[in-house]
């Protein structure tokens, strides 16, 4: 691919403003991921929320669907989100936009924080789809923090996968999250940070207002990174303890070797988020059913390239449809 050369700008064109006229009718759905806890009354259960768009004029369950997941601090309105949602029902799929616990306004659904290794709320969400809505075929994609949970789920999975599961695509995962920290910590990476901790601050803040019982901001101040703000509240919160346990148990690396569905990894080799050193790990690379596209160029999460007579300039997105139709089984 060729487009945009360099790193930020490649990153900083997720956010790039588009139309998206096949997103009509979209239709809400709330499920329960995680049950509440009665002995603890102000623990109430964690919802999330899924977007659908479904094929017009057609039944539901006869067409395959593609489950997207966002990254860190993103939505089911995520500009890449979208994106993909619109390919991929130009494409023939359903397309289900999930919104990870308490992103996208659903912060009084779920007393808890996310994180990047809650692929049991994800499982949750597939076992959803497949059951209540009685669909015959899913493919998974995902970006970023949602990539990683992804990717943990299908190699939690192993070769007990779900059979109506046909692919799954993960878009620049942090497959190795404390390599992922530390290069967010480097000086050049500073308007990330800042970026990321902002929003992760004023996420806990609206939290603490919903939840006094669970949440202080008393220390908020003393996170001046995104690891410090996982150490003090991401981490104790989500079960892990600390920072540094956390970041090693939701790697997906500790189980991508077990992957048995076919999945693409597309991450770029100058992404600025992102070592790319963890992709060349035997783990990964010895897995048949993993296929990695690492372009020298594109940045995190956005491979802008160049326009084609055949394709937009989108083309990580154009590639997660690709990919879901050469595992479509669905005559």
């Amino acid at each position: 691919m060729t487009g945009l050369g360099n790193p930020h700008l490649q990153t900083l064109a997720t956010v790039w403003p588009r139309r998206f006229p096949h997103l009509t009718n979209t239709e809400p759905r709330l499920v329960e991921t995680q049950p509440g806890t009665p002995h603890t009354p102000f623990i109430s259960g964690t919802k999330v929320r899924l977007d659908c768009n479904w094929q017009p004029g057609q039944d539901r369950r006869s067409r395959p669907t593609l489950l997207l997941v966002h990254g860190l601090e993103g939505s089911s309105r995520s500009q890449y989100m979208m994106g993909i949602a619109e390919k991929a029902l130009r494409a023939g799929f359903n397309a289900v936009r999930m919104n990870l616990p308490t992103c996208g306004d659903t912060e009084a659904l779920t007393p808890l924080l996310y994180n990047s290794g809650i692929s049991g709320d994800l499982n949750r969400v597939v076992e959803y789809l497949l059951k209540a809505e009685s669909l015959p075929e899913l493919h998974l994609a995902a970006y970023s923090l949602g990539a990683n949970v992804t990717l943990k789920l299908a190699g939690e999975w192993s070769s007990k996968f779900p059979q109506q599961v046909k692919s799954a695509a993960a878009i620049s995962p942090p497959i190795e999250l404390g390599l992922a920290a530390d290069r967010l910590d480097e000086p050049r990476n500073f308007i990330y940070q800042r970026h990321f901790l902002k929003a992760l601050k004023a996420r806990l803040r609206r939290k603490a207002r919903l939840f006094p019982q669970r949440y202080s901001t008393a220390n908020l101040e003393r996170a001046h990174t995104v690891r410090e703000f996982d150490d003090l509240y991401t981490a104790p919160h989500g079960g892990y303890g600390n920072a540094e346990n956390y970041y090693h148990r939701a790697a997906s690396m500790r189980v991508i070797e077990n992957i048995q569905i076919p999945t693409l990894i597309l991450t770029a080799q100058d992404d600025p988020l992102i070592p790319f050193e963890p992709f060349q790990d035997a783990k990964l690379t010895g897995n048949p059913n993993i296929t990695l596209l690492a372009p020298r160029h594109g940045g995190h999460g956005s491979f802008i390239a160049n326009k084609s007579n055949s394709e937009d300039r989108f083309w990580a997105e154009n590639r997660i449809v690709e990919f879901a139709k050469a595992h479509f089984k669905i005559s």
